[in-house]
C-alpha cells in the first residue's frame, strides 16, 4: 500500500501490493476493499490495512498453536492413561482395557494457556473384569492365541488449570486376528446353545459346592470352544451373584453388599469351576489410579446370548460419541445399536497432594444428572521411560 502524492489533496490511495498468491482469485473483502478504493482516505486505508495485516498474521499464530509432541512424552502419556481411566470406568460390562500404544496426538493450546488433546490410543482386554477392584496396572493383558480383544479409540480432553478433562471419544473393538493357532480354544457367539448350556451345569456345580449361598448368573464374559477327541472342550467365563431364593426361584440380591464374582469353568461334559469373589461392588481407589470409585449401584443381570448384544462373541467399549464437542471426533462413532446414556465428565488433575482421593457422599445421587463432574487428584508422576527412548508417533508397543 502506497500513497499517490500526485494527488493534490493527498486523501486518495492506490493499491499496487495488496494480491492474493499466485493462482487464487482475490478474497471478497479484497475485492471490495479494490473497488472503493478510491473513495477511501489515506488515513483510515492504513487503518484497514493494518487491521487486515493483523488479520493474517493471527491466522498464522492459530496454525502455530497446533503442537505435535513425541507420542511416549510423559505429558502425552499422562493424557492416554486418564484416556485409559476413563474409558474403563464408563465400561459396565466385559473386562478392564489396558494402554497399548499412542498412535498419534495433537495439542491445540489457546492464548490463555488451556490445551485441547486430540489423541488416538490403541488398548488390549485384560482378564480383569469391571467389577474387579484390581487396578488396571496389575491385571493381566490377554494372550494372542486366547483371542486378544483389542480398542481403537479417539480421545479429546481438555486442559484447563492443570486438569485434565476427558469430553468425547469414540471407539471401535474387535478381535485380533494375528497369531490364532489351529486347534486352539476360539470364541463362541453370547448365544451358543451348547455353550450357555455349559455354563449353566457350570453354575450349579458351584451352588452344589458352596454352603449357606446360592449364586445366579449375572454376566457371561465370554464363551471358548476347543475341538478334542470327545466332543468340544469348553473354557466359559461368568460373572455370579449373591441370591435371594425362596423355594426353587432365586432372586439376585439387589444390594451393593451382596457376594459376587467371576468364575472360570473349563471341561467337556464335567466342568472344573474355580471362582474369584470381588470384595465389594465400587472398585478400590489405587493411589496411582486416575479412575474414581463409582458409587454402588444396583445389579444389572447381563444374560449373554439374552442381552442386546445377540450374536457377538466378546463384550465392545462403550462407542460413545458425545454430539456437543466442538467437532474434532466425527459424528461417525456408533458401531453399536446399544443405547449408551452420556456420563459424567471425569477430569483429573497430575498436581501431587499428600492425600488419598475422596468423592462428594452425594456422587451416589448424581447419576441423574449427566453434565456432573467428579473432581478427583492423583498422585501420578509419570517418569521417562530410560528402557524405551521418547520417539515421534506413533510410540512404542508396549505388549504386541
Amino acid at each position: 500500500m502506497v500513497f499517490n502524492s500526485a494527488s493534490p489533496s493527498c486523501l486518495k490511495c492506490t493499491i499496487n501490493t495488496l494480491q492474493a498468491p499466485k493462482a487464487q482469485p482475490l478474497p471478497p473483502f479484497l475485492l471490495l476493499l479494490r473497488s472503493d478504493i478510491r473513495a477511501v482516505p489515506c488515513a483510515e486505508m492504513n487503518l484497514l490495512g493494518f487491521a487486515v495485516a493483523l488479520g493474517l498474521l493471527g491466522a498464522t499464530w492459530a496454525e502455530v498453536n497446533v503442537l505435535r509432541p513425541a507420542c511416549d512424552s510423559p505429558e502425552v502419556e499422562e493424557a492416554a492413561l486418564v484416556a485409559r481411566d476413563y474409558l474403563n470406568s464408563q465400561h459396565t460390562h466385559g473386562y478392564k482395557y489396558e494402554l497399548n500404544r499412542i498412535e498419534e496426538i495433537k495439542v491445540h493450546t489457546a492464548p490463555d494457556g488451556n490445551s485441547t488433546y486430540v489423541l488416538e490410543v490403541d488398548l488390549l482386554e485384560t482378564d480383569c473384569h469391571v467389577l474387579d477392584p484390581t487396578p488396571v496396572d496389575n491385571c493381566t493383558v490377554r494372550a494372542k492365541h486366547l483371542t486378544a480383544i483389542e480398542g481403537d479409540c479417539d480421545m479429546v480432553l481438555n486442559k484447563v488449570a492443570g486438569v485434565l478433562t476427558v469430553t468425547a471419544f469414540k471407539c471401535k473393538t474387535e478381535e485380533s486376528r494375528e497369531d490364532i493357532c489351529l486347534g486352539c480354544f476360539s470364541l463362541l457367539p453370547f448365544n451358543h446353545t451348547e455353550g450357555l448350556d455349559f455354563v449353566q451345569t457350570s453354575l450349579t456345580k458351584l451352588n452344589n459346592m458352596t454352603e449357606n449361598v446360592t449364586y445366579v448368573l449375572m454376566e457371561v464374559g465370554r464363551i471358548s470352544a476347543q475341538v478334542v477327541s470327545g466332543g468340544s472342550k469348553y473354557n466359559t467365563e461368568f460373572v455370579v451373584i449373591e441370591a435371594s431364593c425362596v423355594n426353587d426361584t432365586c432372586v439376585a440380591l439387589n444390594d451393593p453388599m451382596a457376594a459376587r464374582g467371576i468364575c472360570t469353568a473349563e471341561g467337556v461334559s464335567d466342568p472344573a469351576v474355580t471362582c474369584k469373589m470381588f470384595s465389594t461392588l465400587a472398585p478400590l481407589v489405587d493411589a496411582n489410579s486416575t479412575a474414581a470409585a463409582k458409587p454402588a449401584q444396583p445389579p444389572h443381570i447381563h444374560l449373554g446370548g439374552l442381552s442386546p448384544k445377540h450374536g457377538l462373541r466378546h463384550h465392545k467399549l462403550t462407542a460413545l460419541h458425545d454430539p456437543h464437542t466442538s467437532g474434532f471426533l466425527s459424528a461417525e462413532s456408533s458401531e453399536s445399536a446399544e443405547v449408551v446414556p452420556v456420563a459424567p465428565a471425569l477430569t483429573v488433575t497430575s498436581a501431587p497432594v499428600d492425600h488419598h482421593p475422596t468423592t462428594d457422599d452425594s456422587s451416589s445421587a448424581s447419576d441423574a444428572s449427566a453434565s456432573a463432574e467428579i473432581h478427583m487428584k492423583v498422585k501420578r508422576d509419570v517418569p521417562a521411560d530410560k528402557t524405551h527412548p521418547v520417539q515421534a508417533c506413533p510410540g512404542r508397543v508396549r505388549f504386541f
